[in-house]
């Protein structure tokens, strides 16, 4: 107790008269105006930098100078000048207990000595300021990823002291940050920023709180040039494939297989800077979901117009099996027994035989239109759908193979073209 009344003496014969004087009496542990309401104090912002902002910690990092105002009635002084003084005295005054409060870790700088200033004014106006690096919480919504735009904000508020005790306020509106205009980011720009005045409700009360928002939009060009543009090359690569002959199976499967790779290896790098969440689908994998889908397309394409090929050219070779004359030797061997009357089970032999052999079609008619008159009339509707149901099924063979490719020269360009404009469209401007 002896050390400290010995420093403190110490201190009141370093410091001028008219320090000491001020300081005299001063008590550091009440805030000014302790009987007569609460205290005012006004805050203003410059942001030096903005370091980085990061999508997997969801922060942002900032250097900014704080700067804080209010009136202490005990340190009025006769003069015209404001004293500065050094920041070290800091200690002997109170100041607000202003926090961040979405800060996760800060730090005051201290090269080459505590970055703090302190000024008071012949008034009692005390202007107490701050070097200040702090990394931010920012909340962000990556289902837009790259097209996004995030809002962050920097939230001010008393620690101790409630509503009762002290009222915080922009000394000059939205004016109050500056900075912004003149600030350069790697990947964003800074559109918009305003200010805002409002109380933090806790259990252990209400509190003032001062809250500044901006809002930051991602520059594409990065992405279009790294993700976007090889990702459609790839696709238009894997595409040549419909020009290469059938027959050329190792360099058709060595286009898709490489195109597959080297589009799986895209999309594992895309998400490198990106936060392993599920709950979040984003704009980019979305996109490389679609190419990925048609370069995977193009190997399949390959794969089922080699196989109509193999299965064309055996059929050519082998000799067909006739199951549509099996099928009508049983039914019209069916005993009379049966429930099918005998002009039914010759009428479908009739079809499947008009199917098989289309060339024989008008003497088979006559002959079962004489033999059976006017029952075979009768059954001719449900043997016109099931012959109907067989043209439908028929529709699905394909009769040349190697028009498949022809197909997909114009179906895989036009798609995609199609799915590029509804992806531009809806993430650009909805």
């Amino acid at each position: 107790r002896l050390m400290q009344i010995s420093e403190a003496e110490g201190k009141d014969e370093i410091l001028p008269p008219t320090i000491q004087k001020i300081i005299k009496g001063y008590n550091k542990y009440l805030r000014p105006f302790f009987d007569n309401g609460p205290v005012s104090v006004g805050m203003s912002l410059d942001i030096a930098s903005i370091d980085t902002i990061s999508e997997i910690n969801m922060d942002y990092t900032a250097t900014i100078f704080l700067r804080q105002r209010w009136t202490d009635e005990r340190l009025c002084f006769d003069g015209n000048k404001s004293l500065s003084l050094d920041g070290r005295l800091v200690e002997m005054l109170w100041v607000p207990d202003t926090f961040i409060v979405d800060s996760k870790k800060s730090f005051l700088h201290d090269i080459t000595v505590e970055n703090r200033l302190i000024r008071i004014y012949p008034n009692g106006t005390v202007l107490y300021a701050l070097r200040i690096t702090t990394t931010v919480a920012c909340s962000m919504d990556l289902s837009k990823y790259p097209m996004d735009k995030q809002t962050c904000t920097l939230q001010l508020e008393s620690w101790g002291y409630n509503i009762n005790d002290v009222m915080f306020y922009w000394t000059r509106g939205n004016d109050s940050v500056r900075g912004l205009d003149t600030l350069r980011l790697a990947q964003y720009t800074v559109e918009d920023h305003f200010t805002s005045v409002s109380e933090a409700v806790y259990e252990t009360g209400r509190y003032p709180k001062l809250v500044f928002h901006f809002e930051l939009k991602r520059n594409i060009l990065y992405f279009i040039l790294e993700t976007y543009v090889p990702s459609i090359l790839l696709v238009v690569l894997s595409w040549v494939s419909f020009w290469i002959s059938q027959s050329s199976v190792p360099a058709r499967i060595c286009i898709g297989v490489t195109t597959v790779l080297t589009m799986t290896t895209l999309m594992m790098g895309a998400r490198t800077s990106l936060p392993n969440a599920n709950c979040f689908i984003k704009a980019i994998d979305v996109y490389l979901g679609i190419c990925f889908s048609f370069i995977f397309g193009a190997l399949l394409e390959y794969a089922v117009a080699h196989f109509c090929t193999l299965h064309r050219l055996s059929s050519k070779e082998l000799p067909k099996p006739n199951f549509v004359a099996w099928i009508c030797w049983y039914l019209c061997n069916i005993p009379n027994q049966t429930k099918y009357p005998q002009y039914i089970q010759e009428s479908f032999c009739l079809q499947l035989q008009l199917m098989s052999n289309p060339v024989s079609s008008e003497s088979v008619t006559e002959n079962l239109i004489t033999s059976k008159g006017e029952d075979f009339i009768g059954c001719s509707s449900p043997m016109s759908v099931m012959k109907r149901l067989f043209c439908i099924f028929d529709c699905f063979h394909v009769k040349n193979p190697y028009h498949i490719d022809n197909y997909a020269r114009y179906s895989f360009p036009l798609s995609f073209i199609i799915i590029n404009v509804f992806y531009w469209v809806y993430y650009l401007y909805f």
